[in-house]
């Protein structure tokens, strides 16, 4: 599947015109949102309604008793929002990919603050569940496997499956610019007590203006490891068939709900998605782009559609276009975004052939 579109359950649940919406757009498949964090979104599209507020991380499935221990999540909505509106979509002939967010969840972070990541001043960020905790793990295998049980999938798209650090981009965020990368870098790191790095030597790199030593990095990408073999190994008992994205970058270091890419990590999933939002993104080529088509970056479609190309003869391999639900009437732009994609890459694989 080359080219897909990102959704909401509320996006489909009640909108007979959604399906069709999907096949001119000309997309091969959505990606589903399963498991989200935190948010308040628009639904321009949608006949009943025009705002969805989600005041906390939510499972978009019915939450099992007894199998969660204190990192419980929450539902939303009535019934089984994720696997009614996945079924919508496999029975019209549309693949489906669920979109799974997993360490990312500010109301069990404020529960739970001991399991969450803490910089070298003692500040904790409680939308971010570290993952050197065994619970953190745990917790994450549980809600992918949960996100997609009895469903209808046949991909899985694993965003913040590792660190999040101190950008968080939500709850009106007003921290933008006033790091430099360095700083936001060393404040990224988390001296909790599973991961063991002590805070004195990171405040001491900080007010040096030092870049963090390799051995911090291996800490970080050994527990990033073994959350995605855990996650992956749910994903796989319960959608065997299921391809795997997983949402990273290219920068071993970055943080977020797209983690650096640790050495192993591509050789483990099917596809690596890397956020292009950016005009000037470039991307890692074998990597699949992650394009926003919302404003600022959405305000030009001409420069958009400059982009894509550019990704496209870069390498990419594939493009997931965000978002099918908050953009008022896709249809015309993703139409012409797929076209323009698929011309690219017809005649990227001329060049390569000849």
């Amino acid at each position: 599947m080359v080219i897909s579109a990102h959704a909401y359950p509320w996006d489909v649940i009640g909108d007979a015109a959604f399906v069709e919406r999907v096949r001119a757009s000309g997309v091969d498949s959505v990606t589903l949102a399963a498991s989200y964090h935190t948010t308040r979104a628009a639904t321009p599209n949608h006949p009943r309604h025009k705002l969805v507020d989600v005041p906390y991380s939510a499972l978009y499935r019915p939450v099992k008793p007894g199998i969660w221990g204190r990192l419980t999540p929450l539902p939303f909505g009535p019934g089984d929002p994720f696997a009614s509106a996945a079924a919508i979509l496999h029975d019209a002939g549309i693949p489906v990919t669920a979109w799974v967010v997993l360490a990312h969840n500010t109301r069990l972070g404020h529960e739970n603050p001991d399991l969450t990541v803490v910089n070298c001043f003692g500040e904790r960020y409680p939308y971010a569940l570290c993952p050197s905790w065994t619970e953190v793990v745990d917790h994450c295998t549980t809600l992918a496997a949960e996100a997609i049980r009895d469903a209808p999938v046949s991909g899985v798209s694993l965003e913040s499956c590792g660190q999040m650090g101190i950008a968080h981009l939500g709850c009106h965020e007003k921290t933008d610019g006033a790091y430099t990368p360095l700083q936001q870098r060393l404040l990224s790191i988390c001296c909790c007590d599973a991961c063991g790095i002590p805070a004195a030597q990171i405040r001491t790199l900080f007010e040096e203006g030092t870049a963090p030593p390799e051995s911090v990095l291996e800490r970080r990408h050994t527990a990033t490891d073994r959350l995605r073999a855990a996650v992956l190994q749910a994903v796989q008992s319960h959608a065997p068939n299921a391809s795997v994205t997983l949402h990273a970058q290219a920068d071993p270091w970055a943080t977020g709900p797209s983690p650096g890419l640790t050495p192993s990590a591509a050789a483990d999933v099917d596809a690596v998605l890397m956020p292009c939002w950016p005009l000037d993104s470039t991307i890692a080529p074998g990597a699949q782009a992650y394009v926003s088509t919302l404003p600022p970056f959405g305000n030009s479609p001409e420069a958009l559609l400059e982009h894509v190309v550019r990704l496209r003869q870069g390498g990419a391999t594939g493009l997931a276009l965000y978002h099918l639900g908050l953009r008022l009437d896709p249809v015309p732009l993703f139409s012409t975004i797929a076209h323009a994609w698929r011309q690219a890459r017809a005649w990227t694989e001329i060049g390569e052939r000849s």
